[in-house]
């Protein structure tokens, strides 16, 4: 079956040109011209949303935030003419996975589209266990975070993250060894993007956020015993 991609822009020429190269390419298409009509069309078959960020009603970032809170795990990639950084860690920070910059070549949207379809087709064939540290589950078959039992709502780059650090408890990750293992196809990824979702993921921990703990200079661990 074709992957299903959303594609969010209120621009008839872009969604016109992004659908059509990338249906071209073997995926199943659909578009929408608002945050909001996006919100009726999106379902759980779409594997991708490509959104622009400035559109009239609802901006991209907004409903991103939405789709996070909602618990919608839907992989993001942010289309703008924004590209400072500060509006590329904005779109990080309300759970966006990528983000390309207008105006972009095709090519580079294909590339960056690949990328994170791939990365969350090497996610699924981990493992269909589950990785238990006390009252802590990751589960791999669900993509799931479990504390006490409650279910709490990762982005696909979030649950990578803590899965990466929590298979190798103790073990400290620089920020360039945590940006190759999980943004290892995508260009233009900095630090500062490690550090913005390692705070979401910690504010999202509650009570276990100590569980990552960090070393100035040096990068970042899972520890539960970190207190």
């Amino acid at each position: 079956m074709a992957v299903k991609i959303l594609i969010v822009d209120d621009e008839q020429d872009i969604c016109e040109i992004l659908s059509f190269n990338l249906a071209n390419e073997g995926y199943t298409v659909d578009t929408a011209h608002s945050a909001e009509e996006a919100l009726k069309k999106l379902s759980p078959e779409h594997a991708l949303v490509l959104l622009d960020v400035m559109m009239g009603g609802m901006s991209g970032y907004r409903l991103a935030e939405k789709l996070r809170k909602e618990g919608n795990a839907v992989p993001i990639i942010f289309l703008t003419a924004k590209d400072t950084e500060n509006d590329m860690l904005t779109g990080f920070s309300v759970g966006g996975d990528d983000y390309i910059s207008k105006p972009f070549s095709l090519k580079e949207v294909s590339a960056r589209v690949k990328a994170v379809l791939k990365r969350g087709r090497e996610t699924d064939a981990k493992t269909t266990d589950r990785l238990t540290v006390d009252d802590l589950a990751l589960d791999f078959q669900t993509k799931e975070l479990l504390i006490d039992g409650r279910m709490v709502p990762l982005t696909k780059t979030e649950f990578e993250i803590l899965s990466l650090l929590a298979a190798h408890p103790n073990r400290l990750f620089s920020r360039e060894e945590i940006i190759d293992r999980i943004w290892k196809d995508a260009p233009y990824i900095t630090e500062r993007t490690v550090d913005v979702h390692i705070t979401r993921l910690r504010k999202k921990m509650g009570d276990k956020a100590t569980w990552i703990s960090s070393r100035a200079g040096y990068g970042y661990r899972f520890n539960p015993e970190e207190k």
